[in-house]
């Protein structure tokens, strides 16, 4: 399952996926579905949802049970039942199907117009009849009060044929050449055809007559759109007793009041391409318009944009199901979309564990992963050496980092670090190991890191665990137990520095509070008496003398940390006058050439360089040219040896300090804080 948001509204896309060929077997299937992750976690709403190559439209019974579609090749019409979430039938035709109606609330009465100008008629068993209309026909409604059906297409007549009486009547004279589409309002029954002019001509069934006419292609001319060619009407749509929309062929919407020649609101599309078909969405007041390539949803108060859905196909019919937030389009593909937006409504009746699913999905929101590209920042480039790719094709900028191929990424780290994957594959060994290791009967151990510390909370356990009052205290979570603070017992890089400046000021308090802990849990076990009827002092002690206790122990906690302090102050005197003595040692002193310097001088340049290759400060080579190469060392001095020793003293300490105030502030505060 896919999703999409804009404008913060979620679209579940739930015909995503791969789909299986028909033939192969169910043992097959499961092989796939075991090996194929996308497999795995597609969701078949309803099973065999697809045409063999293309679906060109789709419809929902009057009833909600029955999802009809036609396609090709060869032409078909399937039929769903979505109480079993199956393929209810499959009937094969004779020719493409251009558009069809359900005239029953189920599917045992169907029309279909078809691309050759035949009108077919299907009952509950099957085919039943079929007649043939003079014209190519392009769109027909249905006139329920009169059972009449009207056809538009290629020609000036709208032809009505009586299912009564099982006849064709005197058709409607227009004065359009063409006309495209045509509806019939289901409050007061009011014909509207669109023509190929852009004009829309209305006709009341009734008297026969033409009541109206709008010039749309006039209308949808704005000072923003660019019009190449005359707007045809190709979408049409009543809603309620006064609302109408209509769709033009170069991608505008118009909303008009039935008693206002003016439309209320022009929307474009920015296409150009012709609107398919326009939908009405009551409980938002929402218009549903699609062309060949979005489907855009708009407040029809404001003409504000809700939300739009682009498929990857391109769309040849969209039907929203009735009273829901779920959406079927037919496409230029096999799949038929199915999307759900929950702001719409609820799922359907059949399907309404989406809400459950949905909801999980909105609770624990995962973060956008690509499968085939690796986010990478600007510091593990400089570590892989590509800092030189940084705005070229390789790399796509991207927040404070960069997307590259995982393929290049692999090649480049494989290079890197060739160990890599023994090093990974070591560590997962000593993790099963450790795994299996655990599930044995444990000893007492302590852990390899902060043996001290796990020490001092084992023996306070214990403490509480033979302690009687221990029943009457709120139990709390051990640290040694608890996943939390599991890192700080097994990674090195969490072990407390004993001799750091901030654990040696703190340890005081540590300490005080500890021994004040034991000194109290034995006084309550000495006091607490087999029969006590009342309780007014739980903690063993009354609160003045808690108090007077608590106030020595912060004098003695004053003093001690005092006393630390004054020894760090000592140290660090200390070796600032050690430092001090060095430097005074190394003072830069004249130096005079001896003679075994000026009897090396008097030698030979050859004598020369064999004394420094013996001493090893040369070293001579061949080349592959044929010519010799001289490398020389230079000597360091004592000065020189001193200074690199004292920066690489300096930087072990550092580091050590650093050390020490990253396990100070992961370790857990227990006590009273000074002030």
């Amino acid at each position: 399952m896919q999703v999409s948001s804009l404008n913060e509204v979620k679209i579940y896309s739930l015909s995503c996926g791969k789909s299986l060929p028909e033939w192969l077997s169910d043992r097959k299937k499961r092989a796939l579905q075991k090996k194929d992750v996308d497999v795995r976690r597609r969701i078949e709403l309803i099973q065999d949802f697809e045409m063999p190559t293309v679906c060109t439209t789709i419809k929902v019974s009057k009833d909600g049970q029955y999802i009809l579609a036609t396609g090709t090749y060869k032409p078909r019409v399937r039929c769903y039942d979505t109480y079993q979430l199956s393929l209810k039938f499959e009937r094969c035709l004779d020719s493409e199907v251009v558009t069809f109606e359900t005239l029953s609330d189920d599917y045992s009465k169907i029309v279909f117009l078809h691309n050759d100008r035949y009108i077919e008629f299907h009952s509950q068993s099957g085919f039943y009849y079929k007649t043939r209309i003079p014209k190519f026909g392009r769109d027909f409604s249905y006139h329920y009060p009169s059972c009449d059906l009207y056809f538009v297409g290629a020609s000036s007549e709208v032809y009505r044929l009586n299912l009564e009486q099982g006849r064709y009547l005197n058709p409607l004279q227009t004065d359009a050449a063409e006309n495209n589409v045509c509806d019939i309002n289901s409050a007061h029954g009011l014909f509207a055809t669109g023509t190929i002019e852009g004009r829309v001509e209305c006709w009341d069934p009734r008297t026969r007559g033409r009541v109206g006419l709008l010039d749309c292609a006039l209308s949808s001319v704005t000072a923003d759109s660019e019009i190449n060619s005359l707007p045809t009407i190709s979408a049409l749509k009543f809603n309620g007793a006064l609302t109408m929309a209509v769709g033009t062929s170069t991608g505008q919407v118009l909303l008009y009041d039935l008693r206002s020649d003016k439309p209320l609101l022009v929307k474009d599309h920015q296409y150009g391409l012709p609107i398919k078909s326009v939908h009405f969405q009551d409980s938002l007041d929402l218009i549903l318009s699609a062309d060949s390539r979005i489907i855009k949803m708009w407040n029809k108060n404001s003409g504000k944009i809700f939300t739009s859905l682009e498929p990857e196909h391109d769309i040849n019919d969209v039907c929203l199901y009735p009273n829901s937030g779920m959406l079927l389009t037919a496409n230029e593909s096999p799949k038929m979309g199915i999307y759900y937006i929950p702001v719409l409504g609820p799922a359907p009746r059949w399907c309404s564990f989406l809400d459950n699913l949905t909801e999980e999905l909105e609770e624990n929101p995962e973060s956008t992963v690509y499968d085939d590209y690796k986010f990478v920042t600007k510091k593990d480039l400089e570590n892989l050496g590509l800092t030189h790719l940084i705005g070229s094709p390789f790399l796509r900028a991207y927040m404070h980092g960069f997307f590259m191929d995982i393929r290049l990424y692999h090649k480049v780290k494989l290079m890197v670090n060739p160990f890599a994957y023994e090093e990974y594959r070591k560590d997962k060994i000593r993790q099963k190991i450790e795994e299996t290791r655990a599930q044995r009967v444990q000893l007492k151990k302590l852990p390899k890191v902060n043996k001290e510390l796990a020490l001092k909370l084992i023996e306070e356990e214990e403490e509480k665990q033979k302690s009687t009052w221990k029943k009457k205290a709120k139990s709390l979570p051990n640290i040694l137990t608890d996943d939390r603070f599991k890192v700080m017992f097994e990674n090195p890089d969490f072990q407390v520095d004993e001799e750091s400046e901030e654990f040696r000021l703190l340890n005081p308090l540590v300490s005080k509070i500890s021994e004040k802990r034991k000194k109290k849990l034995r006084l309550l076990e000495q006091q607490e008496l087999p029969e006590k009827e009342e309780e007014e002092e739980p903690e063993g002690k009354p609160s003045d003398a808690e108090s007077s206790e608590s106030s020595d122990d912060e004098k003695d906690w004053v003093a001690e940390v005092r006393k630390q302090r004054r020894l760090l102050q000592q140290e660090e005197k200390r070796k600032r006058q050690e430092q001090r003595r060095e430097d005074q040692q190394t003072v830069l002193k004249p130096q005079f050439y001896s003679a075994t310097k000026q009897k090396l001088m008097n030698k030979t340049l050859e004598d020369r360089l064999k004394l420094e290759a013996k001493h090893g400060t040369l070293s001579v080579s061949d080349t592959t040219v044929g010519s010799k190469q001289l490398t020389f060392t230079l000597k360091k001095s004592e000065q020189q040896k001193k200074q690199q020793e004292a920066e690489k003293l300096h930087r072990q300490e550092r580091k050590r300090l650093r050390r020490s105030a990253g396990h100070l502030k992961s370790r857990p505060r227990r006590g009273r804080p000074f002030h």
